[in-house]
């Protein structure tokens, strides 16, 4: 089995790869801040080996990619380089020292689609610092894949959901109080038609993702791959089911985004903007066709799965059936 050393393993996504990792066999090593725990207990995080590192510091100094290469990894799974020269830093310093080098980037690289679902072939038209640098990342990375052999995969996930933290709700936004509102059948103002869209995926079906390319290597090295579940939902669409899920007949309102704006707080209006106006959708076909990804968890299920823990926080307040 390879030794697997995961960057940012204590997150949504680690949080299910890392025990995943451990039960196949590989010896593991979570490189973190050390600052957060994983959301959820699991008995095989006792038999990782926990590495404590500022990469942002590092990364500045000059040492962060000379400190994962003298961990002697096979595989680096890394889920936090965001910008360009963070991740040059590390391949430089892992080549020819790993087997392979699985990178975490986003659909966002996919902002302003021509025709949905987007594919892994569309070209990355994209906009936002965030978007911006991962699209840097991946055109690079996959540019030296080709030209070198670097052994790089990247995986591009939706919109990360599962327990533990608050969905993107169906106006675009993380506020657990749109939930709470839907819980009681109170009306629900939704921007525009409601007919922008979200994708969704669970963290697990994500970790999938990343072992499958693992254990595809030869069909995974120098591809990237869309990590999303099998259907993006749309805002309306999305509100209604979350009404019948808490046995309450739909009760929305649509409003022109200006005008609903008004009425919400300003740094949250922002994130749905951020994500309406990306209105993501995208095709799962090269994962399934090349790794035989299929994901365990449909957006509403991913979503429901989430909503029901923050119930169980105190997050959500959903009244008792009557």
């Amino acid at each position: 089995m390879a030794r697997v050393v995961v960057i940012g393993g204590s997150g949504h996504v680690g949080t299910y790869l890392v025990p995943a990792l451990v039960e196949r066999g590989h010896e593991v090593v979570n490189v973190s801040r050390g600052q957060a725990a994983p959301y959820r207990p699991h008995p095989a995080w006792a038999r990782v080996r926990q590495v404590a590192a500022d990469r942002v510091a590092e990364d500045a100094a000059g040492t962060f990619g000379g400190r994962i290469a003298a961990l002697e990894p096979d595989v680096v799974v890394d889920m936090i380089s965001f910008d360009l020269p963070s991740t040059r830093q590390i391949v430089e310093a892992l080549r020819g020292r790993v087997e392979h080098f699985v990178h975490c980037s986003t659909i966002w690289v996919h902002a302003r689609n021509t025709a949905v679902p987007a594919t892994e072939d569309d070209p990355l038209v994209t906009f936002g610092d965030y978007g911006v640098n991962k699209a840097a990342i991946e055109t690079w990375l996959l540019a030296d894949a080709r030209r070198t052999g670097f052994p790089a995969t990247i995986f591009r996930p939706g919109h990360i959901v599962g327990p533990g933290w608050v969905p993107i709700n169906p106006v675009g936004n993380n506020d657990p109080e749109v939930f709470s509102r839907i819980a009681r059948g109170e009306e629900l103002a939704i921007p525009n038609f409601g007919l922008e869209t979200l994708h969704h995926v669970h963290a697990d079906d994500v970790a999938q993702v990343v072992l499958r390319a693992m254990l595809n290597r030869s069909a995974s090295a120098g591809e990237a791959f869309n990590t999303v579940s099998a259907q993006a939902l749309n805002l309306k669409g999305y509100a209604e089911a979350m009404y019948r899920w808490f046995g309450h007949e739909p009760r929305l309102r649509f409003q022109p985004f200006d005008e609903w704006k008004a009425g919400q707080d300003p740094e949250r209006a922002h994130q749905s903007w951020e994500h309406i106006v990306r209105s993501s959708c995208h095709s799962i076909e090269k994962a399934r066709q090349r790794l035989g990804y299929q994901p365990r968890h449909t957006s509403l299920q991913a979503v429901q799965e989430a909503v029901a823990a923050l119930i169980d926080e105190g997050r959500v307040e959903a009244p008792p059936p009557s």
